[in-house]
């Protein structure tokens, strides 16, 4: 590892917020005990829902796939433990809407029996086929492990045209209060670098920058001497700018590359692939020990508990049963947030489940998350857009989503927004802009749907009306064909083919019998007389 220093760049706005990420590692990571129940819902990651392949009384071991995703973009839900599926309901998911969603439902008997579950390890390490490790990661259900749970197998796979030079590892962590990353880097250190190798001979990147944030010091001292043994010198470790939010992936690209990733454009399309440290230490857990992605680090902190620490928790887990092994609430708690307190959103419930993309369990009072004042008209101060790290006026996307243009909305890069909040952070009007972001893009995304379904309605069916014209001509076709056939034979030829039917020759048979009996019976009914010249009556009167 070279030790010369690394240059950084800057991204655009961002803020110099209070981490609060102390209070949560003061002690090591805590394995949670098993819930009664864990609840996995169908769809953990970005792509199609996972479709169950066990039902209701089955037995499921630990790391068995319970559903598959088999598409492209998706990700297979394994087993966290073993015990017998009580059913597929309906159940609450962690979502903003605090609607439900289907889920498998797992008994846990307690008994952590992998069966015969658990996946081979791979020992071949120096001579691994890229498209093996590929398969390994779509079979072990990995996610990214920074929150947006993208699959991973789908970054280790960049299109022939992307040439990647370049493999960020995010450890960054630049939300506050958020500290599971942190903790993973201090304790597994050496399943990052692992993981990061087993990455890097796949990719073949010319570089490897690891970005940490300079508030680490602890994460930063152990990746360090994690990676002091490799002799590679192109793996870098570097320390960034604590500054929110600079563990986006566009901006820590950015701050560590100076690359700036288009516009609706992915980091392969400038050579560069990001990964996080969970996701690089679950993909060695996946090949060295043959472990699926079934758990993870989560941080459960504010001052709504007692006692704020990182547990790694079992996937489908219950959030009181996190909250109660972190010492339970405390008092006058106003609310509950999966996320940090920037990107994060309030549960209605703590009966949701612990799922691939929760990083942390923020049970706040009113000083943290202090209720917003009453809304008032933009007032065009500018603060929104001088923060923004993507670049975009805020402003403007506001008054278009607000009036419903979304056309327009999405001509100012409606789609390039991450956010990260912190254009409504600054706000004096108290406008909550990142919702009518949110709202306009959910908008977007089902007329989309409905555009997509109804074009789909109408090519079936124009297909449908073609199939039965083309029916009905082709019938059309043979009856003529079959006609002028007829038509062109001779009458001997007729007859023939007529004798050549045995049905046909059955049913001629018949007709000349029934003309011939026909004929025998007119003989028989023939007078005596008949055919004898008629007699003169005039002749006999005069014999007479």
């Amino acid at each position: 590892m070279t030790s010369t220093p690394h240059k950084l760049w800057r991204f655009n706005g961002g803020l110099k917020l209070p981490d609060h990420k102390a209070e949560s590692t003061q002690e090591t990571v805590f394995k949670a005990p098993l819930a009664e129940y864990l609840t996995l819902p169908l769809r953990q990651h970005i792509g199609e829902m996972a479709q169950p392949v066990v039902k209701a009384g089955d037995k499921v071991y630990k790391g068995q796939i319970i559903a598959r995703c088999d598409t492209y973009v998706g990700a297979h839900i394994h087993a966290p433990t073993s015990g017998r599926v009580r059913g597929i309901e309906e159940h609450p998911v962690p979502h903003p809407s605090g609607l439900t969603a289907p889920c498998v439902v797992i008994e846990v008997d307690g008994d952590e029996d992998w069966g015969e579950h658990r996946m081979p390890p791979i020992e071949d390490l120096q001579n691994l086929d890229p498209a093996r490790l590929r398969h390994r990661v779509r079979e072990g259900g990995l996610v990214g492990m920074g929150g947006a749970a993208f699959p991973s197998a789908v970054k280790l796979n960049p299109r022939p045209q992307q040439t990647i030079d370049t493999l960020v590892v995010n450890g960054a962590e630049c939300e506050p209060y958020i500290t599971c990353d942190d903790m993973l880097m201090r304790t597994r250190a050496d399943a990052v670098i692992q993981g990061l190798l087993l990455v890097k001979r796949t990719l073949q990147p010319r570089q490897c920058l690891i970005g940490i944030e300079d508030n680490k010091p602890e994460a930063l001292r152990a990746m360090t001497e994690a990676l002091g043994g490799e002799e590679n010198d192109n793996i870098r470790i570097v320390a960034v700018p604590s500054i929110y939010p600079a563990g986006g992936e566009r901006q820590l690209i950015r701050v560590l590359t100076g690359r700036e990733v288009p516009s609706e454009g992915l980091p392969a399309d400038v050579g560069v692939v990001c990964h996080n440290v969970g996701t690089l230490a679950n993909i060695y857990r996946a090949v060295i020990r043959g472990e699926p992605l079934i758990s993870r680090i989560v941080t459960v902190t504010g001052s709504g508990v007692q006692r704020p620490r990182n547990l790694r928790v079992p996937f489908g887990t219950p959030i009181s049963h996190l909250v109660a092994h972190a010492g339970g609430y405390s008092d006058d708690v106003e609310r509950l947030i999966m996320g940090g307190p920037m990107m994060g959103f309030a549960l209605a419930s703590d009966q949701v489940p612990i799922i691939k993309g929760t990083n942390c369990i923020l049970a706040a009072k009113g000083e943290e998350v202090d209720p917003p004042g009453p809304v008032m008209p933009c007032i065009r101060c500018g603060e929104c857009v001088r923060v923004c790290p993507a670049n975009l006026l805020p402003q403007q996307l506001y008054w278009f989503t607000r009036a419903r243009d979304f056309d327009k909305a999405q001509d100012y890069s409606l789609f390039d927004c991450i956010e990260c909040g912190c254009c409504a952070h600054v706000c004096p009007s108290n406008i909550p802009l990142v919702q009518f972001y949110r709202f306009a893009k959910n908008e977007i995304w089902s007329q989309e749907r409905e555009k997509q379904e109804a074009d789909a309605a109408r090519v079936r069916h124009e297909m449908r009306q073609e199939r039965l014209a083309r029916e009905k001509r082709e019938k059309a076709e043979r009856m003529n064909r079959k006609k002028q056939a007829l038509n062109d034979k001779p009458a001997e030829n007729k007859a023939a083919d007529t004798g050549s039917d045995p049905k046909k020759a059955a049913i001629q048979a018949a007709l000349e019998r029934a003309q011939a009996k026909k004929a025998a019976q007119g003989a028989d009914t023939t007078p005596p007389d008949q055919g004898k010249p008629p007699s003169d009556t005039r002749t006999q009167e005069k014999t007479r």
